[in-house]
């Protein structure tokens, strides 16, 4: 369609697309996105219980989960305690060398921590770490 101004010169509509708005919004929608994704990781409200020695954990390990309600998760999925075997035979290779962080609720009786440490043993997993937080130590001034 050609249009005409008021000079008597012909022009054509533009046909074309902005793309400069649409980029702006993606950006704006990637940087929104990778703002959350860190914070959504850690969806488990668990409160380990607070020790005196600590551990870094320099590298990510396979963590599996006991929250206050006795419900466990395998990294952030929950998982049925009769199904863990399978879950740890589909991630890990070989499940004798690699390490496995537990992290259990301090509401947590004992005897339901004893049982998905017992699960893990029977999945073929030897080293389980228990998960803690360090404990404040008064300062001697």
């Amino acid at each position: 369609m050609a249009f005409t101004d008021s000079r008597g010169h012909t022009r054509t509509s533009m046909a074309e697309i902005n793309i400069i708005p649409l980029v702006d919004v993606v950006l704006v929608l990637l940087v929104i996105f990778m703002i959350t994704a860190p914070v959504l990781q850690s969806s488990i409200d668990v409160s380990v219980p607070k020790t005196k020695t600590e551990n870094q954990v320099t590298e990510e390990k396979l963590v599996i989960t006991l929250d206050k309600k006795q419900r466990v998760y395998f990294g952030n999925d929950p998982v049925n305690i009769n199904e863990i075997a399978d879950k740890i035979h589909e991630k890990l290779h070989d499940p004798a060398r690699m390490q496995v962080y537990l992290r259990a609720d301090e509401k947590v009786p004992f005897g339901a921590v004893a049982v998905l440490m017992d699960t893990l043993r029977q999945a073929g997993v030897t080293n389980i770490s228990v998960v803690t937080e360090p404990a404040q130590v008064p300062s001697k001034q």
